[in-house]
């Protein structure tokens, strides 16, 4: 594989501020720490004139955290910053994850003059006590509203929802695929709840205030998103993904085909020239180094070629489409076989993959346990 990097093409910029942390959240972010905005965007511009040149992309993500959390005047200083050193190719797509309370006309407005066209609302539920279980501030009403004010102004929403919640039937999960697909956003991501160390729910699930819901549940709460959305017209491109035409995420593609990628902000991990960096977690020491002028990078990696071959074929298989032998072989000097060939042939047998000779994916069997596969993958 040549040394050589195509320069990145996407750029995520990560904004660390929520109203509050829902009890499953183990993202990297601060909840009632406004009085940080201000210092937070003296960071980002700095952080950001350290390409020292401004660099165009195919793809700018604003993830969170709570990027719409920002007041007006705030959110458009940061926009400003981005823009200026990620220009946006023409045709290039903008994303900004928000919070369906943060969507009134006056900053969906501010959006769509800088650019944003896809906007990914994180709204998980439609169900009044699904939604206060997991800590949501917003209710269905306001959810609706969110979806339809944002398809006025830009080009696509995506609607993420969560699945596998304690006590959750799956007519209950049904209600809220049903309750999405009448506001028809052009993409929607489907998770099961995980238990994450270190949150609020992981606390809860071990003193037994919370309980896992049971695993054929979720499985067929997974089989129904996948039923249910294929079947009203969406395509069903990764795992967690469906997309109407035209409308899957091409950030998050760019990620999946293992392309590089520029990233700034607390927490943020980026992808340039072969080498994985990724950004203290805490808001705080981030802050704190950036503005003295120091690095915020808290680990820094460049994989062996097997590994990031390794790596590149767990991406690649994220996708339905999977990959394709020779393409892959090429790209990487490794042939699958060479890699997971064992293991390849093991879940082929089991019912897990599809091999054809000249494409590898997962087969429906394999989605509900690919989560499961990949640690065998990885591992040399």
């Amino acid at each position: 594989m040549s040394a050589a990097q195509p320069n990145p093409r996407s750029a995520y910029i990560h904004v660390p501020f929520c109203r509050h942390r829902c009890g499953y959240c183990n993202f990297t972010l601060v909840a009632g720490r406004d009085d940080l905005i201000s210092d937070y965007l003296r960071a980002i511009e700095v952080e950001l004139s350290w390409l020292q040149t401004p660099r165009e992309v195919d793809t700018l993500f604003f993830g969170g955290g709570t990027p719409t959390h920002l007041p007006l005047a705030d959110l458009e200083k940061l926009l400003v910053f981005a823009r200026r050193w990620f220009p946006l190719a023409i045709g290039g797509e903008l994303s900004m994850e928000a919070n369906p309370v943060d969507l009134r006309d006056e900053k969906l407005s501010l959006l769509a003059e800088y650019g944003v066209n896809r906007i990914s609302l994180g709204g998980q539920s439609f169900d009044a006590q699904k939604l206060a279980l997991l800590e949501r501030d917003h209710d269905a009403g306001a959810l609706a509203r969110a979806v339809q004010a944002s398809r006025r102004y830009v080009r696509s929403v995506s609607l993420d929802l969560i699945f596998g919640t304690p006590g959750e039937s799956l007519s209950g999960w049904q209600q809220d695929l049903i309750a999405a697909l009448e506001l028809r956003p052009q993409h929607v991501s489907t998770y099961g709840l995980t238990f994450e160390r270190g949150t609020n729910y992981w606390s809860r699930l071990l003193s037994g205030e919370l309980s896992r819901l049971d695993e054929e549940v979720e499985r067929a709460m997974y089989a129904l998103a996948i039923d249910t959305l294929t079947g009203a017209g969406y395509h069903h491109y990764e795992v967690s993904n469906f997309a109407q035409s035209g409308h899957r995420c091409r950030h998050n593609e760019a990620y999946w085909a293992g392309e590089s990628y520029y990233a700034a902000g607390p927490g943020a991990a980026r992808y340039v020239e072969g080498r994985r960096e990724m950004n203290h977690r805490s808001t705080t020491t981030y802050l704190k180094r950036v503005l003295a002028g120091e690095s915020p990078v808290a680990e820094s990696e460049t994989l062996s070629p097997e590994d990031r071959a390794r790596e590149l074929l767990v991406f690649g298989l994220r996708r339905i489409a999977g990959i394709e032998r020779d393409p892959f072989a090429a790209r990487t000097g490794y042939s699958v076989d060479d890699l997971v060939g064992p293991q390849l042939s093991d879940m082929v047998a089991h019912g897990l993959m599809i091999d054809d000779g000249r494409r590898v994916a997962l087969s429906r069997e394999g989605l509900f346990v690919s989560d499961a596969i990949w640690p065998r993958f990885l591992r040399r």
